[in-house]
């Protein structure tokens, strides 16, 4: 067995994060971990790349005792990682990323020349030769940004084991399947891969088994194909998840209000381009487009994060080419909820109550209120915490969502841009985020949610309008698309 692991344990003081794990990982082999965020996995992963040890149980690597004390010795060890959550250096180039620690040398010497070919080799072997070595990682989109991650571990020594935490989550249709054809080419070579993913479609299309985690611990394992979709969601809730859309439906469709938000010929540098539509209370529309489109960067003008060259915003009874700043889109009753929920969504280092309640303080602030109001939205969108004054980064990825949405949600904003609102996060969380943008809508939320995954829009959205090049098609009622036509569309067939 190329990784064995038995009995591990780890725990944060009084939280424990991991009691009994136990998994076999064989060479050659594509492994998925499954389990509901806050189930344990990155944990385990950590564990597994050096970056904590555990408190108890036995790891072995090829037969050998495996207890990595830092990343290096993992990574020397054969065991490499792409997070969810990129490390690149954004001040760095992109060669200097991939090269970082690991630079060949000649005679003492930094061999430039040497580098830079392994750094473009390794691009072009994950599918992103377009990528120029010389940009700074910061200045490249998310999806070329995860490509680089991945190129990173591979432009050194092959790994015995490739760890992908959530690998496709900010790729577009056409990157996501080079990487998946990459995972594979990676198997065929005899690397061992464990696959964190909660696209559930892309498990069973290039998993060989799998394990889930519950609660910290190993609940179920075999190989794919053996467990239908629903049976694998039943083993990571421990109960039968629900219909993931649920609308709250009059006479089979939403009826929606007065117009809320109206954009006309906004553009903005470089996108969007001369986008129009409009939005009700009471109603949610869908932006579908591929990754790089303008789909972010329309919702970002339109909050007043990105400059605005043309056009006009009217929300309510206000009109001008946009709010100036985020501030004034707050004021105005306008929320943004991003996609870059590390960088922008939340304050990490501060509290779950600080992060719920920032925005919109009373004007004399009382500690009681403020937990008082952060238990509430605690407990309506279930968000797992112990206890409110905890840091957010220390709550899994799906809860951290729910603490940006809490945020909107009581600063009761009337007009909500939600961009990839359940990105990373596993199927129950998706399923509570999807009752709680249903609910808003039936209580006169105008909603905007934009989304790489076609089959949420469908089950969401009222109408759907696609970006493709930074120009933003017609809204059309949701039921005259479907996937085929909306891929279509993004790609311009």
């Amino acid at each position: 067995m190329r990784l064995s692991i038995r009995g591990v344990r780890k725990a944060f003081e009084a939280t424990v994060a991991l009691s009994a794990v136990d998994l076999d990982l064989a060479p050659g082999e594509v492994h998925a971990v499954l389990g509901e965020n806050g189930a344990g996995k990155s944990t385990l992963m950590a564990i597994l790349a050096g970056a904590i040890a555990p408190d108890g149980g036995a790891i072995t690597l090829d037969g050998a005792p495996y207890a990595p004390k830092t990343p290096r010795q993992a990574q020397d060890a054969g065991v490499a990682i792409v997070h969810q959550e990129l490390s690149l250096c954004p001040h760095l180039t992109v060669e200097e990323n991939v090269l970082l620690g690991r630079e060949p040398t000649r005679f003492g010497l930094v061999d430039v020349a040497a580098g830079r070919a392994r750094v473009r080799a390794a691009l072009e072997r994950v599918g992103a030769a377009s990528v120029d070595p010389r940009t700074r990682a910061g200045e490249l989109p998310s999806a070329a940004q995860q490509l680089v991650e991945i190129a990173r571990t591979l432009a050194h020594e092959q790994p015995r084991v490739l760890i992908l935490d959530e690998p496709t989550s900010s790729l577009g249709g056409a990157d996501a399947e080079r990487l998946l054809s990459l995972v594979r080419e990676l198997r065929d070579r005899g690397v061992s891969i464990l696959y964190v993913s909660h696209f559930l479609e892309e498990i069973e299309r290039v998993c060989d088994r799998f394990t889930v985690l519950r609660d910290g611990a190993t609940v179920g394992a075999g190989r794919i194909g053996e467990v239908d979709v629903d049976g694998l969601v039943t083993m990571m809730a421990g109960r039968t998840v629900e219909r993931l859309f649920e609308r709250r439906l009059e006479g089979g469709r939403r009826a929606p209000g007065e117009t809320l938000l109206d954009v006309r010929a906004l553009s903005g540098a470089p996108r969007p381009d001369q986008a129009s539509f409009a939005v009700r209370r009471g109603e949610v529309l869908g932006v579908a487009g591929l990754v790089g489109a303008g789909r972010t960067e329309l919702l970002r003008a339109i909050f007043g994060l990105d400059r605005v060259v043309s056009g006009e915003v009217r929300v309510g009874a206000w009109m001008g080419r946009g709010p100036r700043s985020p501030a004034e889109s707050l004021r105005r009753d306008v929320g943004l909820l991003s996609e870059d929920r590390k960088r922008e969504g939340l304050a990490l280092g501060r509290s779950v109550s600080e992060n719920v309640t920032l925005s919109k303080l009373p004007a004399i602030v009382r500690r009681g209120d403020v937990t008082r109001a952060t238990r509430t939205w605690v407990e309506r969108l279930g968000i797992r915490v112990a206890d409110v004054d905890a840091p957010v980064s220390h709550l899994s990825g799906g809860n951290q969502q729910k603490v940006a949405l809490a945020r909107l949600l009581h600063h009761d904003v009337d007009v909500l841009l939600l961009d990839e609102p359940t990105r990373g996060i596993d199927v129950r969380s998706k399923a509570e985020i999807y009752a709680t943008i249903d609910g808003l809508a039936a209580a006169g939320k105008a909603i905007v949610v934009v989304s790489s995954w076609l089959p949420e829009l469908l089950g969401l959205c009222d109408r759907i309008a696609v970006m493709r090049r930074g120009r933003l098609g017609e809204a059309r009622p949701t039921e005259s698309w479907t996937e085929h036509d909306l891929l279509r569309e993004a790609l311009g067939a």
